[in-house]
């Protein structure tokens, strides 16, 4: 039975101009995975298909650029997006500890989506924020010298 051909993903205007403007140019790949990323959050495999025609470049160097760089998510995320820093000043302030208790308020593991898609957790080397360790960030928003016991406190601003 022969393989039915996938679909094509159409593309916003906004984003469908970007691929234009940076499809000659040097290091157009990684510019417009971003873009992409910047518009769905994520890569979807549909659009990475829609990016592999547009910039002519096989999707499994695509593919080969998402799974090298960190940045790049192949799944959707949740609605809040919580990063636990792992460095060297979080983790030895216990930021592992952190971690933990996420993982068990939440009932998910590291890069993993709540069920109903509220919460993303991922552990990352450093915010930058070594004097405040250990620190989460949700959406952006940093909680420094943190104590385990605020988890569940800062969860609720999110629900």
């Amino acid at each position: 039975m022969p393989q039915s051909m996938p679909v094509l993903t159409e593309l916003t205007p906004e984003l469908d101009a970007f691929i234009a403007e940076w499809k000659d140019k040097p290091g157009n790949l990684i510019m417009v995975l971003h873009k992409v990323q910047q518009v769905y959050k994520f890569i979807p495999r549909d659009v990475a298909l829609t990016v592999s025609k547009k910039l002519d470049v096989p999707l499994a160097k695509i593919y080969g650029v998402m799974t090298f760089y960190h940045y790049f998510k192949l799944e959707k995320p949740g609605d809040h997006q919580i990063s636990v820093c792992m460095g060297t000043a979080c983790y030895l302030k216990g930021g592992d500890d952190l971690l933990k208790e996420l993982e068990s308020e939440l009932g998910i593991g590291v890069n993993a989506t709540t069920p109903d898609g509220k919460f993303s957790i991922q552990a990352v080397r450093c915010v930058g924020c070594c004097g405040l360790a250990p620190v989460i960030t949700i959406d952006g928003e940093v909680y420094g010298s943190l104590k385990v016991a605020r988890i569940p406190e800062i969860l609720e601003k999110y629900k």
